[in-house]
């Protein structure tokens, strides 16, 4: 039995072109009836997804004032117009696994390697118009080595205490998305379990 368009959970799509294609995404246009009848023209970017690293240091003594630190990037994004402070990150490239992704940008942006990873959390970026979803991993157990960046790539690192960090994100001085997710999220669920 066929659905009505109340009940469907997918728009059917009447008509769709590719408008541009590019290294990083493509944009397609598609004319759609979505669920509830609308009709419309939906220009999505279309991405291969992203990763996202909360690499956390955990505090080398216990006590009062212990916290785990924060492994943050600092780096110039054009489209922002400024320097950013954000969580290391990066595309997931054709074949690869969005684990193999997440081991691959740690080391390339930062030089750290991890010897434990958890995904804490798996989102749509903006989903009105981009189709791209980022994972965020949490690496712990962080050995540090030699940033391998790419050749347009120009970033400064620092290890923040969670408290900073947290604070950083909540006053405004961080202003990336995913960065305040995975800051937010550690600052909720606490230290992260051994």
């Amino acid at each position: 039995m066929a659905k009505s368009a109340g009940t469907r959970s997918k728009a059917r799509v009447l008509s769709s072109r590719v408008s541009y294609r590019g290294p990083v995404f493509s944009v397609t246009t598609d004319d759609v009836e979505e669920p509830g009848g609308v009709r419309a023209r939906r220009d999505v970017i279309r991405h291969s997804g992203s990763i996202v690293v909360l690499a956390v240091e955990e505090p080398t003594r216990t006590g009062k004032g212990a916290e785990p630190r924060i492994l943050l990037e600092r780096q110039y994004r054009h489209a922002a117009q400024s320097m950013m402070w954000e969580l290391p990150a990066g595309r997931i490239d054709d074949g690869e696994t969005a684990i193999t992704a997440a081991k691959r940008e740690l080391l390339e942006e930062t030089g750290y390697r991890a010897r434990q990873w958890k995904r804490i959390l798996h989102f749509y970026v903006s989903p009105g118009f981009l189709d791209e979803t980022m994972t965020i991993y949490m690496a712990r157990g962080l050995q540090a080595g030699k940033a391998q960046p790419e050749a347009d790539e120009r970033i400064a690192t620092s290890l923040v205490p969670l408290s900073e960090a947290k604070r950083m994100a909540l006053n405004g001085r961080i202003r990336d998305a995913k960065t305040i997710c995975g800051i937010l999220w550690l600052a909720q669920t606490g230290q992260p379990a051994r």
